[in-house]
């Protein structure tokens, strides 16, 4: 059966080494699916490894400007997750760090760039409190393309990281996928990932299943291998250098479309973001009762994808716009998006109910979100 697959597993053998390369990890999985399902086999990781050195831990500390999957996942994983506030710059409050590590903390989870779109460069101080204190610094990979071909997460101190694909190497976001979010692990974590992994031996590949104190099977074959293929084929195109590239202007987009709509929004934090920016629509909900849903509902009308507005959560950002451009886009795309923008600003001031009952030009109205939360439809009757 090996002998017929060779070439899928060198391309899965390659691309670790090419995710090895980038990340700072000594090796990789292809099995989660997704993400979140990444998030998952990294935190069961770092409890495989607490509970293997006979070490109970029960706390997971998150930052407050975290994506809301990371508290979900150290919950799912049967851990007490304590928030760690964020300062007026945007970063971890390392006071607050200190004041809560204990020897109850298994890891901390962190996203660098934040998602305030800020690095955080106290990262080397926040590893070394998280390893004195006994517990494993975990990297949310949703931000990498923000400094892809710059540095790495394994010399800033993290022990895990998970990457999406989808986010940094082209493959399918949204709409459920098909998703890839492989995780990587130093060394000392390695005897956990799930099983199996690709092994060479000479010029012959295999699949190893002799990993006693691994955490099991998480997914069906070995993850979602078309996107892995599409991604591996993306990062030989790209190369080195490409890869530099793409971080940069990743970043010189975000930074582009910040400066240019701080005149009209909401700036939350002063420091300069990195891939992604956040502005905020408290101001218009202040003045005109139009909220940052409104505004993303009038952006579909003008033909964007809105932005993000869930995260960071209410309570660190009201309002939020979490705008995050990429690498892609042109200058023409950028100054259409900012155009759009700031004509929505101005409608909000000259007609609020506009924004308020947008979005009009789609098939589909406005949606009741709470109901459809709340009484999801999940399959298609024909009397609907």
């Amino acid at each position: 059966m090996l002998e017929t697959c060779q070439p899928a597993l060198r391309m899965l053998w390659e691309m670790e080494h090419v995710l090895k390369a980038v990340s700072g990890m000594d090796g990789f999985t292809f099995q989660p699916a997704a993400g979140a399902q990444g998030e998952f086999v990294g935190i069961s990781v770092i409890e495989a490894y607490h509970r293997a050195r006979g070490e109970e831990k029960k706390v997971v500390l998150i930052p407050d400007s975290a994506h809301g999957t990371n508290p979900a996942t150290a919950a799912m994983c049967g851990y007490r997750v304590e928030e760690i506030r964020s300062t007026e710059r945007g970063t971890v409050d390392v006071n607050d760090l200190k004041s809560k590590m204990s020897g109850e903390v298994a890891g901390l989870m962190l996203t660098n760039p934040n998602t305030f779109g800020v690095f955080e460069d106290e990262i080397l101080e926040i590893a070394g409190i998280v390893h004195e204190g006994g517990g494993l610094l975990y990297y949310d990979g949703a931000n990498l393309n923000a400094f892809l071909g710059q540095c790495r997460p394994g010399d800033m101190g993290f022990d895990v990281v998970h990457i999406n694909l989808h986010k940094t190497f082209t493959t399918p976001h949204g709409g459920g996928g098909p998703g890839s979010g492989p995780v990587g692990v130093k060394a000392h974590l390695m005897p956990f990932l799930p099983l199996p992994v690709v092994a060479r031996d000479g010029d012959t590949f295999h699949l190893d299943f002799d990993r006693p104190q691994s955490i099991g099977k998480v997914s069906s074959f070995y993850g979602n291998f078309g996107m892995v293929i599409r991604a591996y084929v993306y990062a030989l195109m790209l190369g080195a250098e490409g890869m530099r590239r793409t971080s940069e202007m990743a970043v010189l987009n975000a930074n582009y479309i910040v400066r240019k709509l701080e005149k009209v929004f909401d700036r939350p934090k002063s420091s300069q973001p990195m891939h992604e920016g956040v502005l905020s629509a408290a101001h218009l909900k202040k003045d005109h009762g139009v909220t940052a849903l409104d505004v993303a509902k009038r952006l579909i009308d003008y033909g964007f994808h809105p932005p993000t507005i869930y995260f960071p959560l209410p309570k660190v950002c009201p309002e939020a716009l979490l705008i995050e451009p990429t690498e892609t886009e042109s200058l023409e795309q950028l100054d259409a998006f900012i155009e759009a923008m700031t004509q929505i600003a101005k409608e909000a001031g000259e007609d609020p109910d506009l924004l308020k009952s947008a979005p009009h030009d789609t098939p589909v109205r406005r949606l009741d979100e709470a109901t459809a939360a709340r009484k999801p439809v999940l399959r298609w009757r024909p009397d609907d």
